[in-house]
């Protein structure tokens, strides 16, 4: 097993020149086809709607990029959580909910230190003798788990698994290296559109749920915002919620 940093491929000595690969995994070199790859894929990303779609895009364009045989992504939910929003095949999933069960794995370590693991051949690796039981049944022989990052905030992993020993060259971890940076920037970005949309949406939600109490009760804007805060508090119910009994119902809850 060998570890490169997950930081910068620079760092750790990995070409990063797009010429030395062919447009997604040809045989002769053509950068402007590379280039152009990667410029669908941000795009493709850009269009995406929500977290989920746009983890699919990258995992798709993963088979392509890397000719690998699986490939999927694992995200850090903030709370300690790890999810696994998009996979290209449930051998994937396995080996994913196996580490994140409990089990020790390159996915783990991948996630906790932010560094890249590679493993050229899991019939010659020794660490993890659970985990690389699992991915040898599956065929699994050659693994790269990639970090996402933004700045100091990890996103996740980009998992890449191939039945071909020593399937993952100097070449290859520099496109995956890219690839992951592409996907770590969509991610965020999707992320906080999500967050933002919720924070719209609820904001609408108190307006309305305002509204009402204003019109049934003659209030200012100001008291029918402290009502529901009271009773946000009273019952340890969150304020979107709140208005959206309000809402449904006309009736605030235990009222």
């Amino acid at each position: 097993m060998t570890e490169t940093s997950g930081r910068d491929p620079e760092a750790a000595g990995l070409p990063v020149d797009l010429t030395v690969a062919s447009g997604f995994g040809q045989a002769a070199p053509d950068p402007a086809a590379t280039a152009e790859g990667f410029a669908r894929l941000a795009l493709e990303m850009h269009e995406a709607i929500g977290v989920e779609e746009t983890v699919q895009t990258v995992v798709e364009y993963a088979l392509q990029a890397l000719s690998c045989d699986y490939a999927g992504v694992a995200l850090s939910a903030g709370d300690g959580r790890t999810e696994v929003p998009a996979v290209t095949d449930p051998a994937v999933a396995a080996i994913y909910t196996f580490q994140m069960s409990g089990g020790d794995g390159p996915l783990r370590q991948c996630m906790r230190e932010r560094t890249t693991v590679e493993i050229p051949d899991t019939v010659r690796l020794q660490q993890w003798p659970e985990w690389t039981k699992k991915v040898i049944e599956i065929g699994v022989r050659s693994v790269l788990d990639v970090p996402l990052w933004t700045g100091n905030a990890a996103v996740g992993v980009l998992g890449l698994y191939s039945k071909v020993p020593d399937a993952f060259g100097p070449d290859e971890v520099a496109i995956a290296h890219i690839l992951a940076r592409h996907a770590a920037v969509a991610v965020a970005t999707a992320r906080r559109e999500e967050h933002l949309k919720v924070a719209v949406d609820a904001r609408k939600l108190v307006g309305q749920a305002m509204g009402i109490l204003m019109e049934r009760y003659d209030l200012s804007a100001d008291l029918a915002f402290e009502v529901l805060r009271r009773y946000s508090q009273d019952t340890n119910t969150k304020l979107r919620e709140v208005a959206q009994r309000l809402i449904d119902t006309r009736h605030l809850p235990n009222s």
